[in-house]
């Protein structure tokens, strides 16, 4: 990941979404973006250039287009018609972003379209953010990395946002993924943690 001053930026073509730029990077601000904040508070993440990203919750492409500057190609996935309008034209300067209008809890909708990835980076504000993971492995690499930016508050209102973490933790191992690391979002995003798994490597 590229930083100026502990500023974290990507290289590409700036005006995506009015985004600030330094030294003709674009500012990549973590207070709009999870990815941002991740790589803020964990200095060694990083997005290898030769990556596929399956990326599940698109929105409008603003954390997409940064992640675009970074790796070979990004299937981006939207369900709402009108974010899929602002995907289609931040798509349109980014010609390795692939959008594709879908539900992410049907992967079996869309699996045509895309190709294995390296990495899977999940956004989604729905109930079943652990399950709508695991549904997706198998568009995952064996031995891929899954990024789940879990909104606790959008799982379950009724239960405090640790326990909703510690449950979803259970379940993506239950679902065959070993969690390698886990952290909150603070002070960034409230109520927001970050679950990173590796898919388990079939031998043989």
């Amino acid at each position: 990941m590229i930083r100026i001053n502990n500023v974290l930026v990507s290289e590409g073509k700036g005006g995506v979404y009015g985004e600030k730029m330094m030294d003709g990077y674009r500012v990549w601000d973590p207070y709009r973006s999870k990815f941002a904040a991740l790589a803020m508070k964990r200095k060694d993440i990083d997005l290898p250039p030769e990556s596929v990203v399956l990326y599940l919750g698109a929105a409008n492409g603003t954390t997409v287009s940064h992640v675009a500057d970074y790796v070979d190609t990004v299937y981006a996935v939207e369900f709402a018609p009108r974010p899929m309008q602002d995907l289609m034209a931040v798509s349109e300067r980014r010609k390795n972003i692939v959008p594709i209008m879908g539900d992410a809890g049907r992967p079996s909708e869309y699996a045509m379209l895309t190709e294995p990835a390296d990495i899977l980076y999940q956004d989604v504000a729905q109930p079943d953010q652990t399950g709508i993971a695991i549904k997706n492995l198998p568009l995952l690499k064996d031995g891929g990395i899954l990024i789940l930016m879990l909104k606790t508050r959008s799982v379950d209102v009724t239960r405090s946002a640790k326990e909703v973490f510690e449950a979803s933790i259970l379940e993506l191992e239950a679902g065959g993924l070993v969690v390698e690391d886990t952290l909150w979002l603070e002070p960034y995003h409230h109520d927001h943690a970050c679950i990173i798994c590796r898919k388990k490597e079939i031998s043989g």
